[in-house]
């Protein structure tokens, strides 16, 4: 029994000896200097973050939308013609029952005018335009709103060389680049 004791022991020593080891050729693999480093078992690769620049929302953009706009077209008989001539003919027939000779004449003419004043009056007030509507589309032209952050343009460091790249979110620290060149994701 006293065997089997020494030789787990041993055993677990041995692991915990290999662990450490790994561990410390990992370290030793990195590059401290640029703070780029790889995990030792995903082969995932890291850049340290430089700067992170937010990219406001600054581009004026067309906007539309729809509206209900009515028209009234002008009546049919703009100068109320017919109500005009309807009047005068009721007033001349209407004056020309009045008096004789030229009392009758200038009763004619008197009912005629005035009859074709009072047609045209009464045909303004009960004439309307036809009215319609319509939908028709506003447009306009509208400023970014400088509070809106749309994307961030990121400088960061991988292997002693700095590059740049635009990204939909604040990275954090590090980036998770690949082939040292393209930067995929976020490291927080």
């Amino acid at each position: 029994m006293n065997r089997s004791i020494v030789n787990v022991l041993s055993m677990g020593a041995t692991i915990a000896l290999v662990l450490s080891l790994s561990a410390c050729d990992r370290d030793a693999n990195a590059d401290p200097g640029t703070a780029a480093s790889a995990s030792a078992d995903t082969g995932v690769r890291y850049g340290r973050v430089v700067s992170v620049d937010p990219v406001r929302d600054t581009t004026p953009r067309r906007e539309c939308h729809d509206e209900v706009v009515t028209h009234t077209a002008p009546p049919k008989d703009q100068h109320q013609i017919a109500g005009m001539a309807i009047g005068a003919v009721a007033g001349g027939l209407l004056g020309n029952q009045v008096g004789s000779g030229k009392g009758r004449t200038l009763a004619t003419v008197a009912g005629a005018v005035g009859g074709g004043y009072a047609g045209k009056r009464i045909e303004q007030t009960h004439q309307h335009g036809q009215v319609t509507q319509q939908v028709e589309q506003r447009c306009s032209t509208v400023q970014g709103d400088p509070n809106k952050i749309v994307a961030y343009d990121v400088r960061y460091e991988y292997k002693g060389v700095t590059r740049s790249v635009r990204m939909d979110h604040d990275p954090g620290d590090r980036v998770e680049v690949q082939e040292g060149v393209v930067s995929v994701s976020d490291a927080r």
